[in-house]
């Protein structure tokens, strides 16, 4: 189901203002990503990204072109291991975090 406008906007307006939130969203991006769940993963990240940090300011800081990037995180996109991990060690650096993989 495609979220509307207005609840984007009120997304994005709770991520420019509450750092646990994006935190939270990265995380939940990423969990779903070591789930299997590629198409949920990829669709928090791109959200994750928009309101975070932007498609033009990560383009700039991984070397990955713009429209690239969003291609990666579309529907339909499918993006390489080695992009996939540069771009969340730019997100976790970028969120002054550092996310762990352990056992359940």
């Amino acid at each position: 189901m495609a979220i509307t406008r207005e609840f984007r906007a009120t997304l994005l307006e709770r991520a420019r203002k509450d750092a646990e939130f994006r935190r939270a969203m990265l995380k939940e991006g990423i969990d779903a990503l070591l789930a299997g769940d590629l198409e949920s993963g990829k669709a928090i990240l791109r959200d994750y990204i928009n309101m975070a940090v932007g498609f033009g300011p990560l383009a700039e800081a991984t070397h990955i072109p713009a429209k690239s990037l969003m291609r990666m995180f579309g529907p339909k996109g499918n993006p390489r291991a080695d992009n996939l991990f540069q771009i969340i060690q730019h997100l976790q650096a970028h969120e002054g975090i550092h996310l762990e993989v352990a056992p359940c």
